[in-house]
């Protein structure tokens, strides 16, 4: 009876009218979903991707069928703080880590496949936790520049694989698309979108300082590191002037 408690998902708070599931304990929760041989979909949701979604029927469409949404980026945060909610961000690359840990002590009965990013990035990445992490079995790793046919020989390979732990770096909001059409492929697998973490474990780009991160300005620092998504950063002022007006509503 415990266990159906554990890994029940609770009834989601809407942010912007997409779904935000608030737990104290994201990667128990999952844990013991995967115990159970139910896997899910994960989505990192943050202020750029809400955006996004307004525009995109498709994105707004994956995250809704997601089986977890968790608050990534502090945009999410704060506005759940503006409707008096007051949570922890839990940011997706320090879920994935947290994951590939547990994944170590489980050794060959989770295995863990890495795809998306720059080719040799994700094999890199890979290889990175293989050392790090005694234990953890490494199902595969794969780039996210394929063919059409090389796309569907890496379906086959997971479909004959079966790893637990999916890990995709395609940027929002191809990864989110893909994973939701291909995740019955491994239903016992938690697919999660974990956009550039591949760079930042293969040491081909640095996340933000902890003064960054703890004080709401990682994407400051990421902007700062590549001033090239500076259209995309506009999606930011949009959110949080959506935000002002629902809390003062």
């Amino acid at each position: 009876m415990q266990k159906q408690v554990i890994t029940q998902t609770p009834q989601p708070f809407s942010v912007l009218g997409l779904p935000v599931h608030l737990l104290e304990d994201y990667s128990g929760w999952l844990l013991s979903r995967l115990h159970e041989q139910l896997g899910g979909h994960v989505v990192t949701l943050n202020a750029e991707m809400s955006i996004q979604a307004e525009r995109n029927a498709s994105l707004a469409s994956a995250i809704h069928q997601a089986d977890l949404v968790i608050p990534d980026g502090s945009g999410v945060v704060l506005y759940l703080l503006f409707q008096g909610k007051r949570v922890q961000r839990c940011p997706g690359i320090e879920l994935a880590e947290s994951l590939l840990w547990q994944a170590g002590q489980l050794g060959k009965s989770w295995p863990v496949f890495f795809y998306g990013g720059a080719p040799g990035v994700a094999q890199a990445a890979a290889e990175v936790w293989r050392r790090r992490v005694t234990g953890l079995t490494l199902a595969g790793s794969q780039h996210g520049y394929l063919s059409p046919g090389e796309e569907e020989e890496l379906l086959q390979t997971l479909k004959d694989l079966q790893p637990r732990l999916i890990f995709v770096g395609l940027g929002v909001p191809r990864q989110e698309l893909w994973i939701a059409e291909h995740r019955h492929l491994c239903p016992q697998a938690a697919w999660i979108g974990v956009g550039g973490s591949f760079d930042i474990w293969a040491g081909i780009k640095c996340r933000a300082p902890a003064w960054f991160r703890n004080n709401h300005l990682e994407w400051l620092y990421r902007l700062y590191q590549e001033p090239w998504r500076w259209r995309r950063m506009l999606a930011l002022p949009q959110f949080v002037w959506r935000a002002l007006l629902t809390s003062l509503a």
